[in-house]
Parts: structure tokens; C-alpha cells; sequence
């Protein structure tokens, strides 16, 4: 049996987990420069405010509901999952996790009789140890599992938030519940094709051929789809993905950008970030792409986003952030033109090999061992001390150019001078 355990509303959830004030109140986060809503309670749901949705269109519904409205505050949220996925790993024997909100769990050796009352162990453990409420779906299959925990969120009081798909009939039920749009995999644009076949539910997708599916469902991956929503695995668990081929920072600009020093800026500050992750998994890259987003529109009526993009392959792989820095910086220079509007910049290191198993030119070896030291110390204080305490001068100190985030909220539980209060 596999298991799938989702927090629910995960970044609102956060928000509320320190303001017991907001429980049973409308909550909504926004995206990145307070752009879109990315996260919205039950509540919020219930007045009508659409996921994705623009703030600017719906801040006037907010507002005459006076719902709780918040910029993301992503420190705070990866270190709250984290704790919810240490202790899922805590409860059980094998985890993949998927998303930053979800997990699959792998529910071999359970006895049967007891998979339900096990689950609600889970719920209920979880929600005791990090305060982040969540649903869980449990069924033959991953695919299976998902829509249990989808019918499980939809009815929470019904369901005590766990859903199990145990025998044909339960699974016969679900699934002519679940309208097809709503199989994992399949989604909005999918369902516009499988209603041409009159396939409206998960139901009439999963007795369909596996013939149909291979010849009108991508093949491959349709005939899976098939076998997964009649119970029989064929999406195996995942152990978790140490090292990483390829390392991308990417990010928005509060602001418009018009000159190279802050374009400049930016990227030897997503190279940094970049760099960080690299040491971290003890490896080291040769390729170093660049790329920018441009909107040189010249109306409030007109946008039309252009990205263009430069890479240069190093003389040998290195993490140490200075190399990569000073290679870059031609790139952004090249990039650059005076006059346009930089709406994005985005790093991609690629290349990736063992730190260890560099290859150096046989007569220019680099003397950098004191370098990785240094890289090493400054690692060690920023993640105790935060905030880039140590950075490189190339990313300047202003950084007017950082994403918006006029209506985050505290980082409890990552900076010190921001730690929750009991009084």
C-alpha cells in the first residue's frame, strides 16, 4: 500500500501556526513580489478567491473580508517542512518526498486491518509535533493514493482527513467522484482532450484499453496512468535525489532594472546561492549559463517578455564562488542593453562533477586549497548567522533590485532577532 501525506493550505498553515489569532479566519499568500495568490485557507476558498489569482483583481474582496493577506516568506516555510518530512521519516520506514507539502509513504508490512487506524497515527503525530494540519490518502497505487487524499481534503470532518482505498467498491466510488481533470497527471489541458472520448470522470478513464491509452494517452505513460487508477503499481517509490546534474537560481526583480551594476549585482548574488548548493553536495561545475528577462513594452496595454541567454564552459570545474563570479561577469556585460527593462535574471550551473574528481590542466594546477577553506568558513557562518552576513562585494549592499515582500512575516524559527515570543 502506498500512502501520499499532504499539508494542507501548507504556506497559509505556516502563517497561522504563529498567529492563533487567524484559525477559522480567511488566509491568503501571495507569490513572489506579492504578484499572484499562491495559498488560500478553506475559508478564503469559501469567499471565492481563485488560486493564481491576481492580487490587484481580488484586493478589493480582500479587503471587505477582512482576509489575512501575506508575502512569502520561504525561510520560514522550508524549515516547517522540513520538520513535517523529519518526522514522517521518524514515523516511517521509507519516504520520498515530493513536494515541498508532499510525501509518498511506502506502506509495506502494515497489517491491512490496521492501515487506517496507522494513518490517523500519522495525522495526528504530525500535526502534535510541527502544528501543520494534513490530510493523508492511502490506496494500492500512487496514483490511487492521490485521489484518496483529494476526497479526504474535500470533506476533512467526514473523513477525519484520511481516506482509504482498500477494495474495488471504494475504488469504484472514488473514482466516479473525481472528475478526470483532477487525475494526477492528466490536468486541465489533458481533460480537454479525454472529453472529445466522452471521458468525464477518473472512473470512465481507468476502463478504457490499455491500447486506447497507448495510442491516444502518450503512450508509455498512459498505459501506467491506466494501470495505476485499477490499483496496480507501476509508479515506484523514489529514494531521495542526493546530488543534483543541474543547479539553477532564478528570481524576479522588485523593480524594473535598467542598469548593468544591478544586473551585475544580481547575478553575482544568484551565483553565490548557486555556489552554496553546490558545495554542499560536495561537487563542482564547468558550465555557467546566464540568462535575463526583458519587457520593453511601451504601454500599460502592451507585455511582451523576451529572454535571452549566454553560457561559457570553465577551464575546470570549480564551487568556489569567486571563479564563478569573475566568470560570469563578461556574460551579464554581453547581456546587457542600455535601455531595456530587466524584469529577471537567473543563474544555471551545469557540468557538475565530484569536488573531488576535478580534472586541472597538467601545468596549471591551481593552488585554491586555502580558497575552499575560506568558501567553506563563510558557509558556516551564514547559515548560522543568515542574512549573507559574509558576501562578495560584487553583490552590492543596496540590492534595491530584491524581490518585493512588503507583507512578509517574521522568520521564526531562522533568524534569532525574529524568534517567536512567549511572554
Amino acid at each position: 500500500m502506498k500512502a501520499i501525506v499532504d499539508c494542507n493550505s501548507f504556506y497559509a498553515a505556516c502563517e497561522r501556526l504563529f498567529k492563533p489569532a487567524l484559525h477559522g479566519k480567511p488566509v491568503v499568500v501571495l507569490s513572489n513580489n506579492d504578484g499572484c495568490i499562491v495559498s488560500r485557507t478553506d475559508e478564503a476558498k469559501a469567499l471565492g478567491i481563485k488560486m493564481a489569482g491576481p492580487y490587484y483583481q481580488n484586493k478589493k474582496e480582500i479587503e471587505k473580508n477582512n482576509v489575512a493577506v501575506f508575502s512569502s516568506n520561504y525561510h520560514l516555510y522550508g524549515d516547517l517542512s522540513w520538520r513535517v518530512m523529519e518526522t514522517l521519516r521518524i514515523l516511517s520506514p521509507h519516504v520520498e518526498v515530493y513536494s515541498v507539502d508532499e510525501s509518498f509513504l511506502d506502506l509495506t508490512g502494515i497489517d491491512e486491518n490496521k492501515l487506517h487506524e496507522y494513518a490517523l497515527f500519522l495525522k495526528q503525530t504530525t500535526e502534535l509535533w510541527t502544528g501543520i494540519p494534513v490530510s493523508i490518502g492511502v490506496a494500492t497505487s500512487k496514483v490511487l493514493s492521490k485521489v484518496a487524499n483529494r476526497l479526504a481534503k474535500n470533506d476533512k470532518i467526514g473523513t477525519q482527513g484520511v481516506m482509504l482505498l482498500q477494495t474495488p467498491e471504494q475504488q469504484m466510488k472514488a473514482l466516479q467522484k473525481t472528475p478526470v481533470e483532477d487525475v494526477w497527471g492528466v490536468g486541465a489541458a489533458g481533460s480537454k482532450k479525454l472529453r472529445l472520448f466522452n471521458i468525464n470522470t477518473a472512473w470512465e478513464l481507468r476502463n478504457m484499453s490499455e491500447e486506447w491509452a497507448r495510442k491516444n494517452l502518450g503512450g508509455v505513460v498512459g498505459v501506467r496512468l491506466i494501470k495505476e487508477l485499477r490499483g496496480e503499481p507501476c509508479i515506484e517509490m523514489k529514494d531521495p535525489l542526493e546530488t543534483k546534474k543541474m543547479i539553477a537560481t532564478t528570481r524576479m526583480f522588485g523593480k524594473p532594472v535598467y542598469e548593468v551594476q544591478e544586473l551585475r549585482e544580481a547575478v553575482a548574488t544568484y551565483i553565490s546561492r548557486a555556489a552554496e548548493k553546490l558545495r554542499r553536495q560536495s561537487s563542482a561545475a564547468k558550465i555557467i549559463s546566464i540568462f535575463v528577462v526583458t519587457n520593453n513594452y511601451s504601454s500599460m496595454y502592451e507585455y511582451k517578455p523576451a529572454s535571452s541567454s549566454l553560457y561559457t564552459i570553465l577551464p575546470y570545474a570549480t564551487s568556489l564562488t569567486n571563479l564563478l563570479i569573475e566568470h560570469a561577469m563578461p556574460l551579464v556585460e554581453n547581456l546587457y542593453s542600455k535601455g531595456s527593462k530587466y524584469l529577471k535574471a537567473g543563474v544555471i550551473l551545469s557540468g557538475i562533477v565530484p569536488d573531488n574528481a576535478v580534472q586541472f590542466n597538467l601545468f596549471e594546477q591551481p593552488a585554491h586549497q586555502n580558497e575552499k577553506i575560506l568558501m567553506t568558513m563563510m558557509d558556516n557562518i551564514n547559515f548560522s548567522m543568515r542574512n549573507d552576513v559574509l558576501k562578495f562585494a560584487s553583490s552590492g549592499t543596496k540590492r534595491d533590485w530584491k524581490m518585493r515582500q512588503e507583507l512578509r512575516s517574521k522568520r521564526f524559527t531562522t533568524r534569532w532577532e525574529e524568534l517567536f515570543e512567549v511572554k
